[in-house]
């Protein structure tokens, strides 16, 4: 009975130098959202080294209809089980920001940065990857005993969970127990996440000279303006509070003008509306396009002339829950339990790609990585909860937490 206790425990941890080397590797490539070509390669290469069938490897389309023109869709790695068991899924994202571009990973004591001050690491989520990628070399090269799998790395997560939303589901086999990689820390649990719009407003004014006849214009810049003034003013912008309901909202992005002479007539404005509700996640977006409708009405010309707003407002992922006795979430606790760790659940403020795997019909537990401050030069990977995150998913892929 010791000798299988042992060769278990063998068997659910993961060559810690190979996963550092993976990682650090991963890191190192260029591949922001729409550009992850060159990771995409790498990724086949190891596991076609390792022993992966290149019938085994798939690939979809995601890319062709995302709102980003990427080099390529989403990437699948689909194996036999050698046990009876339901399919398993595991699943991260490859993409960075742009800021990551150009990192140069650097061990630093127990955590990992980029030795250039000007970008970030890129261990969002490139950790992820090199996390499930772990698992996988680990069952293809020890032939370890598995129940069916299916690994996929997503494209363009990063602006707006695009390669999870437009997947080719059939190509994951239908599994019923699904686990994430993402930001965070390995044994962070996270079951639901909020829901999100992204809208786009296109202000059109009326062009005049600043100088000789300002009064003759419609200002586009001052119609946004007013608009982002009044969602300030009303408490519709930023943390958002209504009574009982909560959400947030940002406007994000501006762009208009090219000289200061000119009443600039065209401006460009994205802004975003976020709550785990989704009816008033939806009166968010509502106020939101008020204010700018009020805003027009409100910016006149000498001669009564008023400017226009067009609209367009697009859901990037709605809201999910998973109940309690979820299996997936079951199974992922007693997985970190075995290796002598203590689980959390917790709920996210943010988009992950289990939002759209749920609205696919695969309830998906996410969890981390051990990624510090994402998105930012300072972002950094805490070494041992990276090999922690692989002991997880190399367990859960080998179903030996049961």
């Amino acid at each position: 009975m010791k000798n299988k206790e042992h060769q278990t425990s063998l068997v659910c941890e993961p060559n810690r130098r190979r996963a550092f080397d993976l990682v650090m590797k991963l890191m190192s490539l260029p591949g922001k959202s729409g550009e992850e070509g060159t990771v995409v390669d790498y990724v086949k290469q190891r596991l076609v080294a390792a022993g992966a069938k290149k019938s085994q490897i798939l690939s979809d389309s995601a890319h062709r209809r995302t709102i980003l023109t990427g080099q390529v869709g989403n990437l699948v790695l689909k194996l036999p089980g050698t046990q009876r068991s339901p399919r398993r899924l595991l699943a991260s994202h490859l993409d960075t920001v742009p800021i990551c571009v150009g990192s140069r990973p650097q061990k630093q004591g127990k955590l990992v940065r980029s030795a250039d001050p000007a970008t970030g690491l890129g261990a969002d989520n490139r950790a992820g990857v090199a996390t499930i990628l772990c698992a996988a070399l680990e069952i293809l090269e020890r032939n370890l005993p598995h129940p069916p799998l299916t690994f996929c790395w997503f494209v363009q997560e990063e602006v707006g969970l695009q390669g999870s939303r437009f997947l080719k589901k059939s190509m994951l086999g239908n599994p019923r127990l699904a686990f994430n990689w993402d930001g965070g820390v390995p044994t962070k649990l996270t079951i639901g996440a909020t829901g999100a719009y992204r809208l786009k407003f296109d202000i059109r004014g009326v062009a005049s000279h600043a100088g000789g006849a300002p009064e003759r214009g419609v200002s586009a810049i001052a119609i946004a303006a007013l608009a982002i003034a009044d969602l300030q003013r009303g408490g519709w912008h930023g943390d958002v509070r209504k009574g009982q309901r909560r959400g947030t909202s940002n406007v994000g992005f501006i762009l208009g003008g090219e000289a200061t002479n000119v009443v600039t007539d065209h401006v460009s404005v994205k802004a975003e509306a976020r709550s785990h509700d989704p009816k008033f996640r939806l009166q968010l977006c509502q106020q939101i396009e008020k204010a700018f409708q009020k805003a027009i009405r409100q910016v006149k010309s000498i001669d009564g002339k008023k400017g226009s707003v067009s609209i367009h407002r697009q859901l990037d992922y709605e809201s999910f829950l998973l109940d309690s006795d979820e299996p997936c979430v079951v199974i992922a606790e007693q997985a970190i339990a075995a290796i002598g760790e203590q689980s959390e659940r917790a709920v996210a403020n943010g988009g992950i790609d289990a939002n759209w795997l749920f609205q696919h019909g695969i309830p998906t537990v996410s969890m981390g990585c051990g990624q510090l401050n994402p998105h930012m030069v300072s972002e950094g990977l805490d070494i041992d909860q990276f090999h922690t995150a692989c002991r997880i998913a190399l367990r859960l892929a080998t179903k030996t937490e049961v």
